[in-house]
């Protein structure tokens, strides 16, 4: 509905411009409306996204190296669980960016003796039933299992992937929709039937775990080397303000000290209960606090330590003698 707005005073004769600049403002159509006007939400989320930004942004960078050349998961626990514990704990020191891990290739294949005495009695039992994991149907020998697996399920799994290699547009979409579950249960399937046992899985399940594993030559202090010299790259670059060692070498203990002359903060998970490495950093728990998630909660209190300190050092006096002189003299 618009409205015929009335100026306020009539126009006569040898009125200035400013009046007439105000009556052509008066003079005019105003529309009503009767719908309130919504609030813009936009800004609202820029400000939100904003805000996390800057909360992430003030959390330190958490940069956890590995050394599985002399500390391995625990034999309590599978090295998944052990990778995802340990990620956790890291979490409340800050934002995990980096997880790198380094071994050699004996650490890699090494084989616990639970493990290795249970596939002993596998292979050496001929009547143990192996189950096929796709289609169900059970085998009294392994041999018979992987014969089975190869000559029908890989053999139906590759024409499934050259049916959708050829197909295009919608028809290519609904087939990758209408196979997943398949393929998805032979690609798990496969891994545990086809796929050398190598170790046991120790690589695969770290690196399903977020971490970077990096494998090395089977030479003296070789892992250490590369962890050192990765970590010292990291904080010459300054890509983390943590790090959180998992180690039992002594190797690491000047390592450790030139973190702490950057100004990093420091955390060592090991086994060994009073050594150089625990004593050099600024935290340190072991495998059991960590599987007890003990680690946990104690790394609350630990951060909360470390902001106290710095708000001393930020409140300390210290004597300088050439300011002080000036502000004498002046």
């Amino acid at each position: 509905m618009w409205t015929r707005v009335k100026p306020n005073y009539i126009l006569r004769e040898g009125s200035s411009i400013n009046q007439l600049r105000i009556l052509s403002l008066q003079v005019g159509y105003f529309r009503h409306s009767h719908f309130q006007t919504k609030p813009q939400t936009g800004s609202d989320d820029v400000s939100h996204s904003a805000t996390e930004f800057a909360k992430r942004k003030v959390q330190s960078i958490i940069g956890i190296f590995w050394d599985l050349g002399n500390n391995k998961p625990p034999r309590t626990l599978p090295p998944f669980e052990a990778a995802t514990k340990i990620r956790k704990a890291a979490e409340q020191f800050g934002f995990v960016r980096y997880m790198i891990a380094y071994a050699n290739e004996h650490a890699l294949s090494y084989v616990p003796p639970a493990v290795k005495k249970k596939r002993k009695e596998c292979k050496m039992s001929n009547d143990l039933e192996y189950t096929c994991r796709v289609c169900g149907r059970r085998f009294y020998a392994n041999e018979k299992l992987i014969n089975h697996f190869k000559q029908i399920h890989e053999r139906e799994n590759m024409k499934r992937v050259n049916q959708i290699e050829s197909a295009r547009g919608s028809r290519r979409v609904n087939l990758v929709a209408k196979y997943a579950t398949k393929m998805h249960k032979f690609k798990s399937a496969s891994r545990d039937i086809l796929s050398p046992k190598v170790g046991y899985g120790l690589a695969d399940e770290l690196r399903r775990a977020g971490f970077w594993v990096k494998c090395v030559p089977n030479k003296p202090d070789a892992s250490d080397i590369g962890i050192r010299d990765h970590l010292l790259d990291m904080m010459d670059k300054k890509m983390v303000d943590c790090v959180l060692l998992i180690s039992d070498d002594l190797n690491f203990v000047e390592v450790l000290e030139e973190a702490k002359s950057r100004c990093l903060r420091t955390v060592v998970i090991s086994d060994v209960r009073e050594g150089a490495l625990k004593r050099t950093a600024d935290a340190s728990f072991s495998w059991e606090e960590v599987v007890m998630e003990k680690a946990k909660k104690e790394a609350v209190a630990v951060v909360g330590r470390w902001k106290d300190r710095d708000m001393l050092k930020t409140l300390e006096w210290t004597y300088d003698p050439e300011r002080q002189k000036i502000l004498f003299i002046i």
